[in-house]
């Protein structure tokens, strides 16, 4: 069970708050009663979630860029929160092949400017540094990456990734282990699902977008075998974190995976099939890449979220065929003509009372 009242009236920071994760954030913390800010860019034209929450009257939103530290250093010194929460990211595997310096320069520099002003910030009591699964050396194993297993990265995503936790596990060694008043934590969770998601390349907004035109979702690698979650179990580990290390800065300021049961892995087909039955109509085409222009993707990954079950006592509440199901009611809800942030709520209302069950 997570203490979520701890976040009641707190100032809490958001980077890449227009992103699918860092909106669905953004709302949950607004629901709590706390007062955020959200920093990112202006939504693109596939980030629709932002906009469709109606965030932009929940939160204060400022536009601005991890990049430019001056900007970010003076947002978060001025409004001086409690917590921050850094989401922001070039998240996409296949355009870090597109965009490797881009890719590198915001996960990497982006994610070291938010270091360094949460270190010279003097209201800053949490940080929750979010990175990815895929900073682990995949080695294709059939069980799960544990928090002190070899950082690495074949693709340009993978290794900022990796590169980030090198840098997150530098500035807690050389500067906040010596700062009783502040916790910190790395956040490695991957392929999350929810409502909402409309970025390129992903399977789940890949497949909704074919069924709601009535074609054949595309299936690029079906047999690539993947840890599926909806996005508020992540999220919901990333609370818990933040509730914990506020009331103990030093004892859980580590890294952490969030992942779900073994029984919520499964393959890229497994995941169509549960989405076509939950629409109630389409089919799905089997596709490939072939020569020069096939890209390395993992065929297998998977995390070991032990730590967090032990010490953290989180576990996932919705198992695989539960968050599909909800994932799809929210896309097909909308599609239908109901109100985005209604569904939200109403499906926050549904996972709170899980927690609490």
């Amino acid at each position: 069970m997570i203490d979520l009242s701890v976040f009641k009236g707190q100032k809490i920071f958001i980077t890449g708050v227009t992103g699918f994760k860092g909106s669905w954030l953004a709302f949950w913390l607004s629901q709590l009663g706390a007062e955020v800010v959200g920093y990112a860019l202006e939504p693109e034209p596939h980030q629709k979630l932002f906009d469709a929450l109606g965030l932009r009257k929940r939160i204060r939103y400022v536009n601005g860029d991890v990049r430019d530290f001056d900007y970010l250093n003076k947002t978060i010194t001025e409004f001086a929160p409690t917590f921050i929460f850094h989401l922001a990211a070039q998240p996409l595997v296949r355009l870090s092949y597109q965009l490797p310096r881009e890719t590198f320069a915001t996960n990497i520099l982006g994610s070291t400017h938010v270091l360094e002003v949460a270190r010279t910030c003097a209201s800053v009591r949490v940080l929750v540094y979010i990175t990815s699964d895929k900073c682990y050396q995949n080695n294709e194993w059939v069980w799960g990456y544990r928090e002190n297993d070899i950082l690495a990265g074949r693709d340009p995503y993978g290794a900022s990734k990796a590169a980030a936790e090198l840098v997150f596990a530098s500035y807690v060694d050389s500067f906040f282990s010596k700062m009783p008043h502040i916790g910190v934590a790395s956040v490695r969770a991957g392929n999350v699902i929810g409502g909402g998601d409309w970025s390129f390349d992903r399977i789940v907004p890949d497949a909704i977008k074919a069924l709601q035109n009535n074609l054949p979702v595309q299936v690029r690698n079906p047999y690539a075998t993947r840890p599926w979650q909806h996005v508020l179990e992540p999220l919901s580990g990333y609370l818990k974190v933040a509730s914990c290390l506020y009331k103990e800065p030093k004892l859980y300021e580590s890294s952490w995976n969030f992942g779900p049961d073994s029984s919520s892995v499964q393959r890229v087909e497994q995941v169509v099939n549960e989405i076509i039955d939950a629409w109630g109509s389409g089919a799905k085409e089997v596709t490939s890449q072939h020569g020069a222009n096939k890209l390395y993707e993992a065929g297998l990954l998977r995390l070991n979220c032990e730590k967090a079950h032990q010490l953290l006592q989180w576990r996932p509440q919705w198992d695989f065929e539960t968050g599909i199901r909800h994932t799809v009611e929210w896309y097909k809800g909308v599609h239908e003509g109901q109100d985005a942030a209604e569904i939200t709520r109403r499906q926050l209302e549904i996972y709170t009372e899980s927690m609490q069950g």
